[in-house]
């Protein structure tokens, strides 16, 4: 696949197998993020990786807890108000029972921290996507970020005291009939062009 492709092909995956990512498929995904573009070329993303499953459902059961003690306000951003409502209900699981969750987090007084973190996130998308892998945008964990449970964990794991968390991904096979992420191009209705 070229890389336009791997682009307009890519779409979010929600419902992944229990298939194990290869190690090599995942080493590769990291190098692609760790060769995304920073800001002054900084390179101070820092990458988690969390394959254990106790990892990832405590951290399901910290973003539930969290979410389902917010409430919701006129104008809440939808995705933020869907996190809250589905906790609330409980049993709410923000990575979508993923094998993988790749977690960036930067510095928080480096004015180019979300910037740089995003940058490396659609990289791994992108060849994710062009590894027959499915993945998905997390943006819950970036809304935690000063949670002292998020907090405690993740420096647990070496996150450093001036780090907070930006951004993160689900990667993992989709639980679909062929084992291949959706592909279908999707015209675009949204984000104008001014050609100028």
């Amino acid at each position: 696949m070229n890389v336009y492709n791997a682009i307009i092909t890519r779409r979010s995956t929600r419902r992944f197998s229990d298939r194990e990512v290869e190690t090599e498929k995942l080493e590769q995904i990291i190098t692609a993020g760790r060769y995304a573009p920073s800001g002054g070329n900084s390179q101070t993303t820092h990458f988690f990786v969390i394959k254990d499953k106790a990892v990832l459902n405590r951290l399901a059961e910290i973003a539930e807890t969290a979410f389902a003690e917010m409430e919701l306000y006129e104008g809440i951003y939808r995705s933020l108000a869907s996190s809250i409502m589905q906790s609330k209900k409980g049993g709410y699981r923000f990575h979508y029972n993923c094998p993988v969750l790749i977690v960036t987090a930067n510095r928080k007084d480096y004015g180019n921290n979300i910037a740089d973190c995003v940058s490396a996130i659609e990289n791994m998308m992108i060849l994710a996507n062009d590894l027959d892998l499915g993945s998905c945008y997390i943006n819950q964990l970036n809304w935690l970020n000063e949670n002292e449970e998020v907090l405690k964990l993740f420096r647990s794991y070496g996150l450093a005291e001036n780090e907070r968390i930006y951004a993160s991904l689900a990667i993992g096979y989709p639980e679909t009939e062929s084992g291949l992420p959706e592909r279908r191009v999707i015209e675009r209705k949204g984000n104008p062009v001014t050609w100028i």
